[in-house]
């Protein structure tokens, strides 16, 4: 198995772009999942979405497509464990699964009830997943614990705030 660069090792504690702190508590970047949904709806609920920024090449309302998929793929990957014990899980490439969905096309006003919908779900398989300590076996990060992967959703979602931030406000 190929181990790749993720999290802190990535992308510098704090994060070089965004400022996120790797080491928050596991409550403490599960907060910041939990409003996700209503940091994306401040920045976003009177506009169309579709702001870009050079040298970026998703809009505002595909990075919040972005984070409801990823938290989606995390939450079937922790219950799937959870429920079937198979713990290999492998990645994804989310520039070819934007490519697949059309984030372009798709309204902000979906995009925020997608990343409402998307977190509801993640919360609930992080609860089970931490009660039932899963442990997942990534194909390129290695050995997952759960509390690893709560910090990595919650990084994947303050980053792409900044980035929405960084949009509205070129």
């Amino acid at each position: 198995m190929v181990t790749e660069l993720w999290g802190a090792a990535l992308y510098g504690d704090p994060c070089r772009e965004c400022g996120f702190d790797w080491s928050i508590s596991t409550d403490e970047a599960i907060q910041s999942v939990t409003n996700l949904p209503a940091d994306f709806t401040r920045l976003l609920g009177e506009r169309d979405g579709r702001e870009t920024v050079p040298g970026l090449s998703w809009s505002a309302a595909s990075y919040v497509c972005h984070v409801a998929d990823n938290l989606r793929i995390w939450a079937e990957r922790l219950s799937g464990a959870r429920v079937s014990g198979v713990l290999e899980v492998p990645g994804y490439d989310q520039d070819l699964l934007a490519q697949a969905r059309n984030y372009h096309d798709i309204g902000v006003g979906a995009a925020l009830w997608s990343v409402q919908s998307a977190t509801d779900l993640w919360l609930d398989s992080v609860a089970s997943a931490l009660a039932g300590h899963v442990v997942l076996i990534h194909a390129t990060r290695g050995r997952m614990t759960t509390a690893e992967v709560v910090r990595s959703s919650s990084h994947d979602g303050a980053h792409h705030v900044w980035d929405v931030r960084r949009i509205l406000g070129y």
